[in-house]
Parts: C-alpha cells; sequence; structure tokens
C-alpha cells in the first residue's frame, strides 16, 4: 500500500516536534556513600595500629642496633648479614619445617576422623567434635605441661607402659632426635580438631546424590572417597594446609614450655621464632631479632603464595 506525500510529510513533521531524550546526567554519590567507610573504619585502624605499623617498625629496626636504654644507630644490613652467616638459622629454619611437615599429617587422620564422625545414623555427632576441638582451644602452656609429664623419662605414662614389655624408653624431651619429634606429635594433637571441625563443614556440603549414584554404578565406600569424597574436599583441604604452614613457622610456646631453656637438647632442637625470642628478650639484641622477624615474615609469604599458586592444579571449586 503506498503512502501519499501529505501523510509522510505529516509523519516527518510529527517526528521532528517530539521532544528528544535527555542525555542521563550522571548520578552524584549518595551522602550514604561514606556511612560504610566509618562502619569499617575502627577495623581499618586496628589492622594499621597493630598489624601494618609493628611490621614497618620491625623493618625499620632491623638496620639499626638498639641500645639497653633505648635509642638506636643505623648500622645498615649488618644485621642481615650476621643473620646470614649464623649458623642456627638454617638449623632452626630445618627444625621448623620438620615440625610443620609432622603436624600436616594430622591433616589425613582429620579426614578419616571426620568421614567416620559424618557417617549417616551417627549418633552424638556434636560430642565427638567437641572432644576433639577442646585441645585446640586450650592454652598451649596448660597443654605443654601436662604432655612434659607424659613424655617424663623418669615416671611419665609412656615409659612405664614401655617398661611393662620390658623396653627401657629414652628421655623423650632431653634427647635431641626425639625432642622436636614429641613436640610435633603434641601439636599434631592440638591442632586435629581444628582440621577436623572444617573437614566436617566440608564434607556436609557434598551432595548425597553422588554417592548414590557411585553406589548404583557399583562404586565401593574406598573408591567413592577417594573420587567422590577426597576432590570435592579439596578447598577444605587446602585451607587446613593454609593454616597449618603459617601456625608451624610460629612454633614457640609449646616448645618453650615443653624443653625449656635450659634444656640439653634445646640448641638442636629450637625453632626460628625461639630465636628470635633468645635474641630481643634474653640477649637484647633488638635489631638483629628484628632482622629474623621479617625473615619468619618473608618465609611464611613465600609458602603462602606458592601455596596459592600450586593450588590451582588441585583444588576443584565446584
Amino acid at each position: 500500500m503506498s503512502v501519499s506525500s501529505a501523510e509522510a510529510t505529516t509523519v516527518g513533521a510529527a517526528i521532528a516536534s517530539s521532544p528528544r531524550p535527555r542525555p542521563r546526567r550522571r548520578r552524584r554519590p549518595s551522602p550514604d556513600g561514606a556511612w560504610p567507610w566509618i562502619f569499617i573504619l575502627p577495623l581499618l585502624l586496628g589492622v594499621a595500629l597493630f598489624y601494618l605499623w609493628p611490621i614497618l617498625k620491625t623493618f625499620y629496626l632491623s638496620f639499626t642496633t638498639v641500645g639497653v636504654f633505648g635509642g638506636s644507630s643505623f648500622v645498615g644490613g649488618a644485621n642481615y648479614a650476621q643473620m646470614f652467616s649464623d649458623p642456627q638459622i638454617p638449623r632452626s629454619i630445618l627444625n621448623t619445617a620438620i615440625y610443620t611437615l609432622i603436624v600436616l599429617l594430622g591433616i589425613p587422620i582429620a579426614m578419616g576422623l571426620a568421614a567416620l564422625i559424618e557417617r549417616p545414623g551417627m549418633r552424638f555427632r556434636s560430642f565427638y567434635r567437641t572432644l576433639y576441638f577442646i585441645p585446640y582451644v586450650t592454652m598451649p602452656a596448660a597443654v605443654g605441661i601436662v604432655w612434659r609429664l607424659i613424655f617424663n623419662g623418669d615416671f611419665g605414662p609412656i615409659n612405664y607402659f614401655l617398661s611393662l614389655f620390658g623396653i627401657k624408653g629414652p628421655y623423650w624431651l632431653a634427647t635431641p632426635g626425639f625432642a622436636l619429634v614429641a613436640v610435633a606429635v603434641v601439636g599434631l594433637w592440638m591442632a586435629l580438631g581444628f582440621n577436623l571441625i572444617i573437614i566436617s563443614a566440608g564434607l556436609r556440603e557434598i551432595p548425597v546424590e553422588l554417592y548414590e549414584a557411585a553406589q548404583m554404578d557399583g562404586a565401593s565406600r574406598i573408591r567413592q572417597f577417594f573420587s567422590i569424597t577426597v576432590p570435592l574436599l579439596t578447598p577444605s583441604i587446602f585451607f587446613v594446609t593454609i593454616m597449618t604452614v603459617v601456625g608451624g613457622f610460629q612454633l614457640f610456646d609449646l616448645l618453650y614450655v615443653m624443653l625449656g631453656k635450659s634444656n640439653l637438647a634445646m640448641p638442636q632442637t629450637q625453632s626460628i621464632v625461639y630465636i628470635f625470642y633468645n635474641e630481643a628478650f634474653i640477649q637484647n639484641n633488638q635489631g638483629y631479632a628484628c632482622a629474623i622477624g621479617i625473615l619468619i615474615l618473608v618465609i611464611i609469604a613465600v609458602l603462602t603464595a606458592f601455596q596459592f599458586r600450586v593450588q590451582r592444579r588441585w583444588v576443584n571449586y565446584v
């Protein structure tokens, strides 16, 4: 159907006379936009005051020597040169790494315990979780005192039990080879509850339908555990691994309470944090201690960054 020229002219005039859409104006920020910053300001101040400022202050003092009565003088990289030539540092890092590796063995143990506790029809789950979690929230000093009695070479229950079979137990906490392992076993026992709680939460998030489908396909319980449970638990495993490594390289209080500074095995068993404590508060060499503190920070940061880098290959996020 053709359109006459008069009608076309009328339509064109109507379109031309219609108001054009105005360009949208940029919204001005709402006056409420400052409220989120006000609410998080106390947290930011706390982080800056108790975390960032001590790190910066420690970094500055690592280039100085601090007097007995205060005051500091700049010495450049002398503290770091002394640290890298100190034979105690590599040994203490190795001790700390061995301790951390032993404590990491608690993760598969926690996985097995969590799988048993989270079985369908299992009763008293909360009681078992609480029972395993109590050592984690107990003060390390109290735990160390109790376990020091247990590992006592003269009247400890471990050596008494071994004597029933005609075995003479060693002085666990006074022998360099056994002292570090004994402390690491206690550390594993303390961290077991935290790992179990995190892994149990991950287990509860796995859909039951996956196990039902695998059972219909004829998969055994062991096959279900390694083909379904472990891959879907990798985010929880990654988290507890990070926390275990960070906590392991902060070993001090448990070692100090169980062994004591006058123990003959302490020079071969001391951790890197113990050397930091000894230099800062016993030898009063605060500049050198600050350099050791920066080394601890760098080691933990590098290990954490490495774990985040590697987790892309084995952690499955669903």
